[in-house]
């Protein structure tokens, strides 16, 4: 099932969806993988310096595990193809205007914003606009 190419199209229908759910962004060494059922990710990458992780703050704490800041996850409701030109640009670029960084991740159906805590609800305000202006 293919998602949406269209810009205009998935910028006025990309219903951005903010969870509660405090996020944070951590790194396990390489060999770490029997962890992960444990940490419950909801997201992994591997990079050369270690297995980085997505996890709800308090499994970090729990399981001691080495990350920084606290996010809280902004789902584009939308189902962007992974083949769309300039969605995460025109969200970025909208976020950047209101000095909110953004640590975006394109899944199979979705795009997701990792935003600092403190500055969730200010950005979804400013995507919810931005649909405005599409609509």
């Amino acid at each position: 099932m293919s998602g949406e190419i269209d810009l205009k199209k998935l910028i006025a229908a990309m219903t951005p969806v903010l969870a509660e759910t405090e996020y944070v962004f951590g790194t396990l060494e390489t060999n770490s993988y029997e962890k992960l059922a444990q940490l419950e990710p909801i997201g992994t990458f591997q990079e050369k310096e270690g297995l980085t992780v997505i996890v709800k703050k308090e499994k970090a704490e729990e399981f001691n595990i080495i990350h920084s800041g606290r996010f809280k996850c902004i789902t584009l409701a939308v189902h962007s193809s992974l083949d769309a030109v300039g969605l995460t640009a025109a969200v970025a670029t909208k976020l950047t205007q209101a000095n909110i960084s953004a640590n975006v991740i394109a899944a199979y159906y979705h795009d997701h914003i990792f935003i600092a805590s403190q500055d969730a609800e200010k950005a979804l305000a400013c995507l919810n606009e931005l649909v405005l202006q599409e609509q």
